[in-house]
């Protein structure tokens, strides 16, 4: 059994500055930008609690934006996915890149907001 939820609406920027993206959408969804961001690519937006996870994220493709499903067992999670006619793009250390039949491109991911345990559907492998 695995467990799984939707994470982070991602939003993808091409170009220009993270940091002015960021502060765009932060004060159009009234949110709150993180203070310290890990990692230069990303930029997370806060809101109330139980509010969907938004994060930015520079890319080289281009601006759309995606959804990032969260997960305890990627490798069962992307099988669930498969069987429902979802395919792999492309696997990266972290997290794998599919598109649904609709052709609409999303992410498996690790679990990255809190709650996930107390929040998630629980699937029989």
């Amino acid at each position: 059994m695995h467990k799984s939820r939707l994470g982070d609406l991602v939003i993808d920027c091409e170009g220009g500055d993270i940091d002015e993206h960021a502060a765009f959408w932060a004060q159009a969804l009234g949110r709150t930008l993180e203070d310290a961001p890990k990692n230069p690519r990303y930029r997370r937006l806060f809101g109330k609690d139980g509010e969907i996870g938004i994060l930015l994220q520079a890319v080289e493709h281009p601006a759309r934006v995606h959804l990032d499903i969260e997960t305890d067992n990627p490798e069962a999670e992307v099988a669930r996915l498969e069987k429902l006619g979802a395919k792999i793009v492309r696997r990266f250390d972290n997290w794998v890149v599919m598109e649904a039949a609709s052709g609409h491109r999303f992410c498996v991911v690790n679990p990255q907001l809190p709650g996930f345990e107390e929040r998630a559907t629980s699937w029989k492998d």
